[in-house]
């Protein structure tokens, strides 16, 4: 399973960037070429607070290991295992745990339990206090999306399409559901969404479905986009990127061109738009942000998908999922540089280099900071303030 998804990534990734993985700063007939950064005059003040090394970074695999916040501190791991609790202020390791085990997913974090998985299909739970093992499951394959918890509940997203809720506090199977997945996928699943009890999943296949946590009983279906065409890379439509549940409602992106919101008690379709985009979705209040395939950033209204503005300017530089910083919207690219836009007109207002051969996820905001984490284990911390 694991080698016939590695080579339909290459397969698909080669064919749909051809000279993509080529990086240069010159320009090209090529129109796939990744763009030129253009010169501007900042009007924003960036500082880089902190740096610290997480570990080896993702290797060739990419898996989605990507940081996340909690309580003051920000936990970090790489695909040799090892997981890093940093202290969100000062960038200090709190503790450092070496498992040597191949992770492909987290890490996930509820209260005192930090959850990583592997590529062979393990969960293990640590302690967020010191890193101690609490529990370890096995479940039915490669887990790449973070677990979740909420309600006592873990829900573990694996390759297969199979969806495990495992008891919190021991790990014990509660229930499973299973669905099928295409033949020809992109190496990646959406991070599960958990809200008042409902699990929300992202599928292959271009569908959502919600879930009761207690039970695993499914309480709607809706197809987002369709999975049409002569080809199986045609036919691609994954819901791999991030999901955002926000006023009620659930906006979710597809690989196959196609953003959406939908009501999150029902599934049914509010709106719909033309993006395509497999990082997924971010919201600040009505504001809605999202990097599309092409290296277009977009700011739509989250009520009715109404454009605000796109910015073009950093197009094929394979942009990350965008974070919201005040009136800006921060996004990474494939070389590693950070750009902030102002919401108000589109325009670039800051840039900084961070190197590490682009970064593993988007910008993760919190407050007034940003923290990245780039593909080689760069963790580095960001504020901004005032005008130039």
């Amino acid at each position: 399973m694991k080698w016939l998804r590695l080579l339909t990534v290459v397969l698909v990734l080669s064919a749909l960037q051809g000279c993509n993985w080529i990086k240069g700063w010159g320009k090209s007939d090529d129109p796939g070429a990744p763009a030129e950064l253009i010169e501007f005059n900042p009007t924003l003040a960036t500082r880089k607070i902190w740096s610290q090394s997480i570990g080896k970074g993702i290797g060739k695999a990419e898996p989605q290991l990507r940081p996340i916040y909690w309580d003051g501190s920000v936990y970090a791991a790489d695909y040799k295992g090892r997981v890093v609790a940093v202290n969100a202020e000062t960038g200090s390791v709190r503790w450092e745990v070496k498992t040597e085990l191949p992770l492909s997913g987290g890490p996930g974090v509820n209260g005192d339990n930090l959850f990583i998985a592997t590529e062979n299909g393990e969960v293990h739970t640590l302690s967020t206090v010191d890193g101690t093992l609490l529990w370890t499951a096995q479940v039915s394959s490669e887990i790449l999306a973070a677990p979740v918890a909420g309600d006592g509940v873990v829900i573990i997203r694996c390759v297969d399409g199979r969806i495990f809720g495992l008891d919190e506090e021991s790990g014990r199977r509660l229930w499973i559901y299973d669905r099928s997945v295409p033949l020809l996928t992109l190496r990646g699943n959406s991070v599960p969404v958990i809200w008042a009890g409902v699990a929300y999943i992202g599928y292959d296949g271009g569908e959502v479905i919600a879930l009761d946590i207690e039970t695993g009983l499914i309480i709607w279906e809706q197809t987002v986009v369709t999975s049409e065409g002569r080809s199986e890379l045609e036919r691609l439509s994954d819901i791999d990127g991030d999901m955002v549940y926000v006023a009620s409602d659930l906006i979710v992106s597809s690989y196959k061109n196609r953003l959406a919101s939908l009501a999150a008690d029902s599934g049914r379709l509010l709106w719909f738009k033309d993006i395509a985009s497999s990082t997924g979705v971010v919201v600040d209040r009505t504001n809605l942000a999202v990097s599309d395939q092409t290296g277009h950033l977009w700011l739509l209204d989250r009520r009715n998908g109404s454009t605000v503005w796109k910015q073009d300017q950093l197009e094929n530089r394979q942009l990350t999922r965008p974070g919201f910083m005040g009136n800006f919207v921060v996004v990474g690219d494939f070389e590693g540089y950070l750009h902030w836009i102002n919401t108000l007109d589109g325009n670039m207002a800051a840039r900084e280099k961070v190197g590490g051969k682009g970064f593993v996820t988007g910008p993760l905001v919190v407050g007034n900071r940003m923290y990245a984490l780039t593909r080689k284990g760069k963790l580095v911390a960001y504020s901004v303030g005032g005008d130039l």
